[in-house]
């Protein structure tokens, strides 16, 4: 028989603990967010539809954006033991500089119609942080004034081939004036993709009024409030605006790019040189004779070639082939710390992440990109912690097995393993 007491109040009162009340709505909603999907549901309840779908969509039926997440969720952890791991260095060297993290902020475009702090958020986040900042060719803030945002981090800048080649060579000119000490050749958008989520909203830039936008907008009039009173937007890039998404890309984007303008934007530029967009060994084994510094394997998160190769199943056998020879940078369906963890050990030397800063935007502005940073940050480090590697160098193939829920078929029509 258990004996019981009555409980006396001071024992009741040592047992009872209140957290000091938070007056501030965003600090709360940002501080209960455990996790980019967290924070990508905030960004859901206070984004419209519209500018909401534009980041979280993808081309077509979405297929290679799904296949890229599941093929994070589809791997096995292999941990070591008995190793010290009191202290863990996340930190690593990349393209010719440091970044406290294992990933960086990848270019994203019309990034001020998400949350209206937009680039200034993501590269003063970035620098506070001690990772790199991209900024896009279709980026929503001047060159000149992410440098000022970030003075004293690294800037990289993602270039797209417009028609109007000298508005590119202008771009490239610009970037090396302020400082960016990478320059982003992107590869993989002759064309736009078909996002079929934009033109089911009528998505346009700049966002047009209708009956559906006005009815989405009632329960979110912070976000109006913000796009009309703040300035007007302006493009890294574009002179002019007025169209769907995929209207303005295809009239600014040249179809018709080659090797040959690869050599002469390379030839341009005085600092590093990657080139984003990489979907197949063949091509990185090319890109690597030649000499450049980074290959970034990519299907441009699902936005571009829908059913296009995933770039996590792809990393082994890249690293594998050329990863002495050049860093192998990973971009396309991380959420997580362990999403990184696992890239690293798989061989990359370098990852970047595109939605999931994106979601910490609408979620709480730079507040929010500072809130992404620190929960893949905290991921990263427990993860290597429960891995026992102390440091990322520590991180091999061993520590990880991907896995498949389906195998590729040879020219035969035979199954085989991925």
């Amino acid at each position: 028989m258990v004996k019981r007491q009555i409980p006396r109040p001071a024992e009741i009162l040592d047992l009872m603990s209140f957290k000091k009340l938070d007056l501030d709505p965003k600090h709360r909603r940002l501080a209960a967010a455990l996790t980019v999907e967290d924070l990508r549901r905030i960004a859901a309840r206070r984004t419209p539809a519209a500018a909401f779908d534009y980041t979280d969509g993808a081309a077509e039926d979405e297929i290679s954006m799904e296949r890229s997440l599941q093929a994070f969720e589809d791997i096995e952890f292999h941990p070591s033991i008995l190793h010290d791991v009191s202290e863990v260095n996340t930190s690593t060297q990349i393209l010719g500089g440091s970044s406290a993290q294992p990933f960086g902020i990848a270019p994203t475009g019309f990034t001020r119609l998400m949350q209206t702090e937009g680039e200034i958020a993501g590269a003063s986040a970035a620098g506070a942080a001690g990772i790199p900042f991209t900024l896009s060719t279709l980026g929503t803030t001047s060159i000149e004034d992410v440098r000022a945002a970030n003075p004293h981090g690294r800037n990289w800048f993602q270039l797209y081939v417009m028609n109007e080649r000298e508005t590119s060579y202008g771009l490239v000119e610009r970037a090396a004036q302020a400082g960016f000490d990478t320059l982003f050749f992107t590869v993989d958008t002759p064309v736009a993709g078909a996002r079929l989520r934009d033109t089911r909203n009528g998505f346009s830039i700049p966002p047009q009024l209708s009956l559906g936008t006005v009815l989405n907008a009632i329960p979110r009039p912070w976000w109006w409030w913000d796009f009309l009173t703040t300035a007007k937007l302006e493009f890294a890039s574009l002179s002019a605006t007025g169209g769907t998404v995929g209207e303005l890309l295809n009239s600014a984007m040249d179809p018709s790019i080659d090797f040959e303008d690869l050599a002469e934007i390379r030839a341009m530029w005085p600092g590093k040189f990657a080139v984003k967009g990489v979907q197949t060994l063949e091509d990185a084994k090319k890109l690597a004779d030649l000499g450049v510094d980074s290959i970034v394997l990519s299907n441009h998160g699902g936005r571009q070639l829908d059913r296009a190769p995933v770039p996590f199943q792809l990393l082994p056998q890249v690293a594998r082939e050329i990863g002495q020879d050049v860093e192998i940078i990973l971009d396309t369906g991380i959420r997580s710390g362990a999403d990184i963890v696992a890239s690293i050990a798989l061989g990359a030397d370098f990852t970047l992440i595109g939605r999931a800063y994106l979601y910490g935007l609408m979620a709480g502005g730079r507040e929010g990109v500072d809130r992404t940073i620190e929960i893949l940050s905290d991921q990263v480090e427990r993860t290597m912690k429960l891995l026992q590697v102390p440091t990322l160098a520590d991180l091999t193939p061993e520590h990880v097995t991907q896995l498949s829920r389906y195998s590729r078929l040879d020219q035969e029509g035979s199954p085989r393993l991925p």
